[in-house]
């Protein structure tokens, strides 16, 4: 395969898991590698690129939570932003919400479907913008609200004190909400603008991802400027926002 497939890591403590989603993942066009534990994960990460994290919560020693709380707060910026799905046990909607709290872009409830893993896959993907990279010399796309630069293309935001760390969900969300500004988003809303059809019903990820979003981009988070809750209606981001197309070059509000 060439090395612009996309190459996935499956951390998984069950060997006959992860040989079967490698081999479906691989028939389906990616590349895969395995690991059964963290030790293992860390050597492949240093060993070749990871496009995709596929972790699974409950192992021995290391669990799948305490992992993705060490890449998200990894200084590597490759590692702190490698996109994350975790496998959760059936029905254990608590690792679900503190895997997201602490950065996983999505998660999938065992058992699961492998076509259903691959479909969310592809969508953590292309929200990142793997499958869709911009061209060279196209004119840098900015959303730009006070002090704040959100850069659509390369999926940065930089801030008042600089760079700001945000995972792939999260980057998302502020976008689909920077690009509506003074406008009301529920949270189905904001759900088919983030995730489409892997959308779940009563999906609690939004409430999170946003209190996440908060503490990094509110001076106080407890008194939102920008990202204001709406009573019975859902979200709204209350900064004017103004699109750019290039450094300095303004092309009207959003």
């Amino acid at each position: 395969m060439s090395e612009k497939t996309p190459h996935i890591l499956i951390v998984d403590d069950d060997r006959e898991i992860r040989d079967l989603l490698s081999r479906f993942l691989e028939k389906h066009g990616f590349r895969c590698s395995q690991a059964a534990d963290g030790r293992d994960m860390r050597r492949q990460l240093a060993d070749a690129r990871i496009d995709l994290l596929v972790l699974d919560v409950m192992m021995p020693g290391e669990t799948g939570l305490q992992l993705c709380a060490q890449l998200r707060a990894d200084r590597n910026a490759a590692l702190s932003r490698l996109p994350i799905i975790m496998l959760t046990a059936a029905g254990e909607e608590t690792d679900r919400i503190i895997g997201l709290e602490m950065g996983a872009d999505d998660y999938l409830p065992k058992p699961f479907s492998p076509r259903e893993l691959l479909a969310r896959i592809r969508a953590v993907l292309r929200r990142g913008g793997q499958d869709a990279p911009a061209g060279v010399g196209e004119p840098v796309q900015m959303l730009v609200f006070e002090d704040w630069r959100i850069d659509l293309s390369g999926r940065r935001v930089q801030g008042p004190e600089g760079e700001v760390e945000l995972s792939t969900g999260e980057f998302d969300l502020l976008v689909a909400l920077a690009e509506r500004p003074q406008r009301v988003l529920s949270r189905d809303q904001l759900l088919d603008l983030t995730k489409g059809r892997a959308a779940q019903p009563f999906d609690r990820s939004i409430d999170v991802q946003i209190g996440r979003l908060r503490r990094k981009i509110e001076r106080d988070p407890a008194q939102p400027r920008f990202i204001t809750t709406v009573r019975g209606g859902g979200y709204m981001f209350a900064a004017k926002v103004v699109r750019e197309n290039g450094p300095g070059t303004e092309s009207g509000s959003a």
